[in-house]
């Protein structure tokens, strides 16, 4: 942060506490004017207003000192170089405030009366010390409080690109994953049915041309993750004829909710790999998607798989979808996978619901 900028920060509620402070001042020196029998409001006025001009000029002649970031690094030498000045510009306001009085009055053809000029150098003296050490203390907590925020701000700023860069490794990695996945189908495919493995080629073209697109943000629509995902689906209903059945149950109300890239797809494909992948007899396959207080929750299951203790996530599919949750949501994400009754294994996302713009 530059300079002019760091001190735009404190100025405006430094200034506006020493414009609190004189008001306060010539509230005071009128209601005791006032009550001593005095005449004439001017006057008290005057006198503090007078005081208040020279004591806002002999602060800017300690601006730089005041606003020393390296000599704030260390409060007791910030503190010193104030003081160590004060009884020069206590004589120097004594001096100053007093000309500007005499000289106002003698042009109004008056004199200004005040005690002796000992007793009243010595009383402006301790006023000043205390007022501007008063003052000094002020301005240190303004300084070191926007220190704080200014740390603060570079380390959220410093943890935002942290996380955009684990984002962006994270889903750079998924990418040579998925496409061995769809070339491993291909293989199997070209083993079986030529004319099968060719329709599969085009779906594929299409799903690789989407995820490239969907590749380049960490984020998307639900909408837009589930047309992906219906593409992979079909894909590798060309891969496993008459042996997956998927059922979608997808609520209009979640569709424009934010989801992280190709996450669906890696828990389908979770699916396939461990429970139809297994099976010659038909596995079928729900995919539903609500909101439930304040959550988008996704659940992909099937009807005959069985979860096994070591099945947890191992795969890279999975380890990397629970590490974008962790750098995307925090806590405000989960990543759940159970057994169902009687038969069955359903994997459960559950996402902050978050709509674009």
């Amino acid at each position: 942060m530059s300079e002019q900028a760091y001190w735009s920060k404190i100025k405006t509620p430094a200034l506006a506490g020493w414009l609190l402070f004189w008001l306060l001042m010539v509230t005071v020196a009128v209601q005791d004017h006032i009550k001593g029998g005095g005449k004439h409001i001017w006057e008290p006025i005057f006198w503090e207003s007078s005081s208040a001009l020279v004591g806002t000029f002999l602060l800017l002649l300690q601006k730089r000192k005041l606003t020393d970031r390296r000599l704030l690094q260390t409060p007791a030498k910030w503190f010193w170089q104030q003081i160590r000045s004060l009884p020069l510009f206590s004589t120097l306001f004594v001096v100053l405030v007093y000309s500007l009085r005499h000289s106002v009055y003698a042009l109004l053809g008056l004199s200004y009366q005040h005690d002796g000029w000992l007793k009243v150098y010595f009383y402006e003296c301790s006023k000043i010390f205390l007022f501007f050490g008063m003052f000094y203390v002020v301005i240190f907590g303004l300084q070191a409080y926007a220190s704080l925020m200014e740390e603060k701000e570079k380390t959220e700023k410093s943890q935002a690109l942290l996380r955009e860069a684990q984002l962006h490794r994270l889903t750079q990695q998924m990418q040579p994953h998925f496409l061995f996945n769809v070339l491993n189908t291909i293989s199997s495919l070209m083993y079986s049915d030529v004319k099968l493995a060719d329709t599969a080629l085009s779906q594929i073209a299409s799903l690789l041309r989407a995820s490239m697109d969907l590749g380049q943000h960490s984020e998307t629509s639900l909408a837009d993750e589930l047309n992906l995902l219906q593409a992979y689906a079909k894909l590798m209903s060309l891969r496993f004829v008459d042996r997956v059945e998927i059922h979608w149950d997808i609520a209009d109300e979640v569709l424009a909710s934010k989801v992280p890239v190709m996450s669906l797809q890696t828990i389908l494909e979770n699916s396939f790999k461990h429970t139809v992948e297994k099976r010659s007899q038909l596995t079928k396959l729900k995919i539903s998607a609500y909101r439930e207080e304040g959550q988008v929750i996704i659940r992909i299951a099937d009807d005959v798989g069985h979860l096994h203790e070591s099945d947890q996530g191992p795969g890279l599919g999975i380890s990397n979808l629970r590490q974008r949750l962790q750098v995307l949501y925090q806590d405000k994400a989960s990543l759940q996978m159970s057994n169902l009754v009687p038969a069955g294994v359903m994997t459960e996302l559950r996402l902050p619901l978050m709509s674009g713009a």
